[in-house]
């Protein structure tokens, strides 16, 4: 892909970035390099640009180039219709945006038939090219040359209306008109809903913008996506447009040159211009330039809800009892060793006399497997079963915790799930998925579509493509940012290591069945297709525990050995002396080692790297339970303080789950004694806290919460 200068220096003027560093990271992406392997291993390069930067470089590269394919299409469309001139091909290349390319052609865009062109047919665009100059000429005089009937011109007034029909179109593509009506309707435009008749009760839950109005450039993202829907089931009706008298005096100020009758003939052709035209033209850019906005607010929100998510605490390797709780149909109970290896699946029923013969069951699979640990899955009947646990008497060494079980359902039912289980029914699948999240969230998270965990707003009503490169891209920082055990990683989590992709994965996968645990990241080199791109890329975030060499199992790239062990080498020890020993390591000056390819972010990197080999970035997991005996909405009183999880963030306030399978809502009001702009700012998803209960609508199941503490009360004097 060409390099241009322009765009790197567009660029790095919009992200206020250094020119070098913008270039350099394009250079390495056009490469084939990753964003997480940019960001971790080629610091120097970008002056340490972190993903985020990376990936805003990214995209606007990609916008840019995309931007540069229109325009080549529009130069070749104009060229085969020999309608190119030197100064209309300036226009294009000079045209720095795609609404500014796309108004310099749109007066020669191929077009359906028109009003305007009907009237050119009939031979009236002299007419109106007179009567547009403004000189002083009598309008009705000049028509009568052309009242034609052989040409469908049967008056005057028919020859004026044709010729209004044509100017109307002139004012409609002129670039500097709507450039400003563009900006105007920007700035001013306000957002106005109503109800459609006889839609009152099937729109119930849109009752708020039944009679809505607010300036469109002040309408947040959830409000902007929730008038969409409601327009889109036919419940509201939508309007977006600004004042329109100030409108047309903009026009006005452009077009109109003086009070003779040729003006007043361009005014009535500029009041139809704007009603029937440009109105309906910038109305559809104002929308679309909304919808963009609050798809990219929607997707911010719902990418910074994932990666909390992703990162959750992990439990680690702990032989799991795991359960996705029932009443009718019973609980679906699973055994998995520490590797999350199914070893035994079994069906308890906890109502009537079946509650002995189900506390025999538990008790004797926790002692036969060694249980660790026991997950129920947070669904309906949970706090029935995580009660009826509590009463066994199991030991306390063995931790109870309750799983959000989102999306474990589509992932049972998924090709995914049929591979791994291909003997096992739904429900077992979906129990392991349960005992698995508890282990290691990310590694079975991200077999899921991360629109199935149910952590974003208005997900399904944003831009798909958009959507899902921002979750994929979430999905690859985290995979990469903990690291992957080659030898117990699953195809989906491999699939998701910078540079591999899902078919090196499956040949990972397909290598390790065959041939034995991998013993060496240098091993990898012989999977098939793995050429030497993939390794480079990918190397540095797979992990070989007990491998003979202990960098291995770091994030140390195998690029950087030969540095290590000339450092080993320098203090006369072994590698893996000096990974052991923090005297030896403080020893090292790493400004020593600084070469014209390696620098000193890379040199900190590597120490600090093997100082704490293969270390988790996550938090340590902190075991959680619901308040006892509030299981259910009946049981929730106002008043009530309880713990609680909150499960979802949005700009509005977050959700929190206190164990009643109904989500609480703390609107962004009540999340802290001070004021908060954005939740995400106080609040992330798994986060534990201790909301109180404002209310409860037992008919609209809607529980309202609230983190502000209470005041102590100013004493009597």
């Amino acid at each position: 892909m060409e390099l241009r200068e322009d765009q790197i220096k567009q660029v790095a003027t919009e992200l206020g970035l250094k020119p070098f560093k913008v270039k350099a990271t394009i250079s390495l992406l056009d490469e084939g390099s990753t964003v997480p392997f940019i960001a971790r291993y080629r610091k120097e390069a970008t002056g340490e640009l972190d993903e985020v930067a990376i990936t805003n470089i990214r995209n606007r590269i990609t916008e840019l180039r995309e931007m540069d394919k229109r325009r080549e299409v529009i130069l070749k469309s104009l060229e085969e219709r020999e309608l190119l001139t030197e100064e209309l091909e300036a226009k294009v290349k000079a045209a720095q945006t795609l609404s500014a390319l796309e108004d310099v052609y749109l007066p020669f865009r191929p077009k359906r038939r028109t009003r305007a062109t009907m009237a050119r047919e009939k031979g009236l665009e002299p007419l109106a090219e007179l009567i547009f100059k403004q000189e002083g000429v009598d309008p009705a005089k000049e028509a009568e040359a052309f009242v034609d009937e052989d040409k469908g011109v049967s008056d005057v007034q028919d020859a004026l209306a044709g010729a209004r029909d044509i100017m109307a179109e002139w004012i409609s593509e002129d670039q500097s008109a709507r450039q400003r009506l563009r900006t105007y309707f920007s700035n001013h435009g306000v957002i106005v809903s109503g109800v459609i008749k006889n839609k009152e009760e099937e729109g119930a839950k849109f009752r708020d913008y039944f009679q809505w109005s607010e300036p469109a450039k002040n309408a947040p993202s959830h409000r902007i996506l929730a008038l969409r829907r409601g327009e889109a089931e036919g419940v509201l009706y939508v309007r977006y447009q600004p004042p329109e008298d100030q409108a047309i005096e903009k026009l006005k100020r452009l077009f109109i040159k003086g009070e003779a009758a040729d003006s007043e003939e361009v005014q009535t052709a500029l009041l139809d211009s704007y009603k029937r035209l440009l109105s309906i033209s910038m109305e559809t850019e104002l929308r679309l330039e909304l919808k963009k906005r609050a798809d990219e607010e929607a997707v911010r929100v719902f990418k910074d809800n994932l990666r909390q998510l992703l990162l959750a605490p992990a439990l680690g390797q702990k032989n799991v009892l795991a359960i996705d709780p029932g009443f009718r149909t019973g609980c679906k109970v699973v055994c998995l060793d520490r590797q999350g290896a199914l070893k035994h699946f079994d069906t308890i029923y906890l109502l009537g006399s079946s509650t002995e013969k189900a506390a025999h069951t538990i008790k004797g699979l926790c002692e036969k497997f060694e249980i660790e640990a026991i997950a129920i899955g947070n669904g309906t009947a949970s706090r029935e079963t995580e009660a009826f646990i509590r009463t066994l008497g199991l030991p306390s060494s063995i931790d109870l915790v309750m799983v959000n079980e989102s999306g474990a359902s589509i992932y049972s039912a998924s090709e995914a799930a049929r591979e791994e289980f291909p003997n096992e029914d739904i429900t077992v699948r979906g129990s392991v998925s349960i005992g698995r999240r508890l282990m290691d969230p990310l590694a079975e998270l991200v077999k899921i579509d991360p629109k199935s965990i149910g952590v974003g707003q208005y997900q399904h009503d944003v831009d798909q493509p958009m959507l899902k490169q921002s979750l994929d891209d979430v999905v690859e920082s985290c995979v990469n940012a903990v690291g992957v055990e080659v030898n117990t990683a699953s195809p989906h989590l491999l699939s998701y290591v910078s540079g591999l992709g899902p078919v090196l994965s499956k040949n990972i996968v397909a290598y390790r069945q065959d041939k034995g645990a991998f013993k060496s990241r240098s091993e990898l080199k012989k999977v098939p297709r793995l050429g030497a791109k993939a390794f480079e890329q990918a190397a540095g975030f797979l992990r070989i525990r007990e491998a003979k060499n202990p960098l291995d199992s770091s994030a140390v790239h195998p690029e950087s050995y030969h540095i290590v062990k000339q450092m080993a080498g320098d203090l006369g020890v072994s590698v893996s002396k000096l990974m052991e020993s923090d005297e030896l390591r403080a020893s090292i000056m790493p400004e020593q080692y600084v070469t014209d390819t390696v620098g000193l972010p890379t040199l900190k990197d590597i120490m600090s790297e093997i100082t704490k080999p293969g270390r988790d970035p996550r938090a340590k997991f902190e075991s959680f339970a619901f308040m006892e005996g509030v299981n259910e909405l009946k049981d929730l009183e106002a008043g009530m303080t309880l713990p609680g999880i909150v499960t979802n963030v949005t700009n509005f306030g977050a959700f929190v789950d206190i164990g009643v399978h109904q989500d609480g809502l703390v609107h962004i009001s009540q999340i802290a004694d001070r004021f908060v702009r954005n939740p995400a700012d106080v609040l992330k998803v798994g986060q534990q806290v201790m909301p109180k209960v404002l209310e409860v609508d037992h008919q609209r199941r809607r529980i309202s919460l609230t983190l502000k503490k209470d005041k102590p009360r100013a004493k009597a004097r």
